[in-house]
């Protein structure tokens, strides 16, 4: 793995960019997938005026590493959506994209890269490994980047991202209890139930398909406070 010295992004500047609103600084990261054919692809888009979209960073699938907009400006990344009954997202976030379809799994030097990156960010500004959350997590039901294929896991084995808690099945909780639980987790935007669990199983839980089940709200928890 690159170290965090070692790391020198491509500054490939975007013109699609603003004032963090209100004073704010990133106590977010947002991570998504481009959906398109290629980094190169990507890159012209989130530099592209007319598209009016923009990241902080992008993660080719070689692991190349370009910057577009200066982590102190408010990149146009996330859009609609809220975590921890925040709004305005953007202000509050350094956006990544890697480089994938939503198809298939991240490659190696590309994790390797993200790896490297956000111990930096979170340095820079202060951020939890809770502050770590994918687009799908802030935006259920518009949203599914990072995407099933996302190793979660890994980041949280490096406190890179939040735990889980166990992921132990049994009896069926109600919706209200697992929306509570969401809600403490952070997933607080305004979604009907079936987009919550979506939501949810993306981030924790991928493979998981059928009602609601305990298993759910057990990934939601801190790992020490599940008994």
């Amino acid at each position: 793995m690159p170290s965090t010295t070692e790391l020198s992004p491509i500054w490939h500047p975007s013109p699609n960019f603003g004032e963090r609103r209100d004073g704010l600084t990133p106590s977010l990261i947002v991570i998504h997938y481009t959906a398109m054919g290629s980094a190169q692809a990507a890159l012209e888009r989130l530099c592209d005026p007319k598209a009016e979209v923009s990241a902080h960073y992008l993660i080719g699938n070689d692991g190349t590493l370009w910057q577009m907009v200066r982590e102190e400006h408010r990149a146009w990344h996330a859009g609609a959506g809220e975590w921890d009954g925040k709004d305005d997202i953007n202000s509050r976030s350094i956006g990544i994209e890697l480089d994938n379809t939503g198809s298939h799994p991240f490659s190696e030097p590309q994790m390797t890269t993200l790896e490297a990156l956000l111990p930096r960010i979170i340095k820079n500004w202060s951020i939890t490994a809770s502050g770590v959350i994918g687009h799908s997590d802030m935006a259920p039901g518009r949203k599914s980047d990072p995407g099933p294929h996302f190793d979660w896991q890994r980041l949280e084995r490096q406190a890179l991202a939040k735990p889980r808690g166990p992921d132990i099945a049994s009896a069926s909780p109600s919706p209200g209890e697992f929306r509570a639980a969401a809600r403490r987790a952070g997933f607080t935007a305004p979604v009907d139930d079936v987009e919550l669990l979506a939501a949810v199983r993306l981030r924790f839980r991928p493979w998981a398909s059928g009602s609601l089940e305990t298993a759910d709200m057990k990934v939601l928890a801190p790992p020490d406070t599940v008994t």
